[in-house]
């Protein structure tokens, strides 16, 4: 069959790439992995977000377990994170999500936890593959069979999780959710209205049909617009399968990932809940981001790109807050994997407790203009030798010292190089961007 998983999981067009059959199989494959690990009739859990082709998948994965003698528990429509949460609260042995995050309607993907909630590792996802291209699973007979068990309690217990560590009231704080006609489009205004909050809802009809269109977290402007509108305190943006969030300020400014970390990092660090005073983000985090965390004594651990590399900085320092600039904050004390709605309710509580504004507490953060170009027709495998790209980017970091960062990297899905600059002015980081962009083009030119 070959390689399945890609950076977050199975991805890609529902019935024609991720289709029943690979559903069925995948859960044959974990059923038959959980065999091999000493269990005897493994419970594997099943969520999904509303879009319609989760009915479809939902039905060939609870054939899969079941036939190859798993028993399937269906929990509906609810976020990554929850299932994550209630994978990690047993019975279950293994779950799975079934979604494509912030994809459009026609895209679904798969994403498989551990039994203590946390996606694969490689090494786990390897074993996977390996099952997936093997012998087919054994097929049990008579009550060997599994069943599939209907979870009505799941919404309420993930709800209640998140509030247990809400620890505020949200009384007279008017806020506008964006649930992308998600996973979220239900849950999330549940939660900010059980904390007092008056909510104004957009996209909250989870229809399957118009999940992520024109909304959520991908196009902050239109909560921040309504914001503006319905004169609210804020506003907070969600994807589909609700893992990731992006707010706006009482005037419309989109807050991102990095403005969002830096609020709760120092939160953290005034709970006394931040480990060793650290934590964790990514490459393309803002420089503005490390000046705030200097100036409050925060050390940065800083990873490749991808939530999936800042759990792992988390897990293997004993830390417990990280995230990125697409809004993936993680809060390891709290949760397996980024969780939008614990992520809002973070936000929401340091608002209420300051008694300020967003606009106030992202302050903390002064954003540096970043530019970012894409440089095409180069030969991307050739970057690291490039010895007249390493001269100009060495020169631009010269010139730019303290004030600026550069960032140059060969993309892993597209025939590009990318390369990002950050200065004091975007006219700065746009000249040292394409300064350095004509030295890939002139020494990495394919043609």
């Amino acid at each position: 069959m070959g390689s399945v998983f890609g950076t977050d999981g199975v991805r890609g067009e529902a019935n024609t790439e991720v289709t029943p059959e690979l559903a069925m199989r995948l859960g044959q494959a974990v059923v038959t992995l959980l065999h091999e690990e000493g269990h005897t009739r493994p419970a594997v859990l099943v969520g999904r977000d509303p879009r319609w082709s989760g009915d479809m998948l939902e039905a060939a994965l609870v054939a899969g377990i079941t036939s190859a003698g798993g028993d399937a528990i269906a929990v509906g429509v609810l976020p990554t994170p929850a299932v994550a949460l209630l994978t990690a609260e047993g019975p279950a042995a293994a779950g799975i999500m079934i979604s494509a995050s912030h994809n459009p309607v026609p895209d679904n993907g798969l994403k498989v936890f551990g039994h203590d909630g946390f996606k694969l590792t490689d090494v786990e996802e390897q074993r996977l593959e390996e099952v997936l291209d093997g012998a087919a699973a054994a097929r049990p007979t008579g009550t060997a069979v599994g069943r599939r068990h209907d979870d009505a309690s799941a919404v309420q217990r993930y709800v209640s999780s998140v509030l247990d560590h809400a620890d505020v009231a949200l009384d007279g704080l008017h806020v506008v959710v964006d649930g992308a006609n998600g996973a979220a489009a239900l849950v999330g205004p549940q939660v900010y209205r059980a904390l007092g909050a008056k909510v104004t809802v957009l996209g909250g009809t989870p229809d399957g049909a118009t999940i992520n269109e024109g909304l959520g977290s991908t196009h902050p402007e239109v909560v921040a617009a309504e914001v503006v509108r319905v004169g609210a305190d804020l506003g907070l943006s969600h994807d589909g399968d609700a893992d990731r969030i992006i707010a706006a300020t009482a005037d419309g400014e989109v807050v991102d990932g990095d403005a969002i970390l830096a609020v709760l990092a120092r939160e953290a660090q005034a709970d006394g809940r931040l480990v060793d005073d650290t934590v964790v983000t990514t490459v393309m985090t803002n420089l503005g981001f490390h000046h705030a965390m200097a100036r409050l004594g925060i050390d940065v651990v800083t990873t490749k790109v991808g939530d999936r590399y800042v759990l792992e900085a988390l897990r293997e320092q004993g830390l417990v807050l990280g995230g990125e600039q697409s809004g993936h904050v993680i809060q390891l004390d709290r949760a397996t994997t980024g969780d939008g709605v614990r992520t809002g309710v973070g936000l929401l509580r340091a608002v209420a407790r300051a008694g300020a504004p967003l606009a106030e507490l992202t302050a903390v953060m002064q954003r540096l203009p970043q530019v970012l170009l894409n440089v095409r027709g180069v030969d991307r495998a050739r970057l690291d030798d490039s010895d007249a790209v390493a001269d100009a980017v060495a020169a631009v970091e010269a010139d730019l010292g303290s004030d600026g960062r550069v960032l140059v990297r060969p993309s892993g899905t597209e025939p590009v190089v990318r390369v990002m600059v950050e200065a004091t002015s975007e006219d700065a980081a746009r000249a040292a961007a394409e300064r350095i962009a004509d030295a890939v083009r002139s020494d990495l030119a394919t043609g």
